[in-house]
């Protein structure tokens, strides 16, 4: 089939397929399917990662603890607390294994504490660093406090070096 350049949105109810034949075998292989919660990425060519922001699931950390690495990978956290609460995030190593990681991923981080009554902080566990950005300008780029209340939601970035090491910043 010959390739096909469209000028304008492509739209499908059902989503999309990649896939591959098989030139001995003639088999097809679905090598990627596009849909409404679609992560692409393409390291070969541009050593980017582009992931949906929709979130059909969220994990609740309401008490200080280790949020797990399936946790993270929701890339939405919210919290309830009434209590200042510490959550540390997971290893590189984890959270990397959970996503897929290679270095270029970059995961996208929100923590909701608009419904707590106490503030939320974030700590970087083994193989996360803040990045040079959180360590010059602690006040902005470093800050790892949530606020309470209608205010109470901060979006951080991960951006993974390899596969099990990761820099962390806040970026709103």
């Amino acid at each position: 089939m010959a390739n096909t350049t469209f000028n304008g949105p492509v739209r499908s109810e059902n989503g999309f397929q990649d896939i591959s034949i098989n030139a001995t075998t003639g088999a097809v292989t679905v090598d990627a399917t596009f849909g409404a919660a679609t992560s692409v990425t393409d390291l070969t060519t541009t050593n980017l990662v582009f992931t949906d922001q929709n979130h059909p699931t969220t994990a609740a950390i309401n008490a200080t603890a280790t949020a797990s690495a399936a946790d993270v990978a929701t890339g939405y956290i919210t919290s309830t607390s009434a209590a200042a609460t510490t959550i540390t995030l997971p290893t590189g190593t984890l959270l990397g294994a959970a996503i897929g990681a290679t270095r270029g991923t970059v995961l996208e981080l929100y923590v909701d504490n608009t419904a707590g009554a106490s503030t939320v902080t974030i700590a970087v566990a083994v193989n996360g660093i803040l990045s040079s950005a959180a360590a010059d300008t602690p006040g902005s780029f470093g800050d790892l406090t949530i606020a309470s209340g209608v205010t109470g939601i901060g979006r951080f970035t991960i951006m993974f070096t390899s596969a099990t090491a990761y820099v962390f910043s806040r970026t709103a």
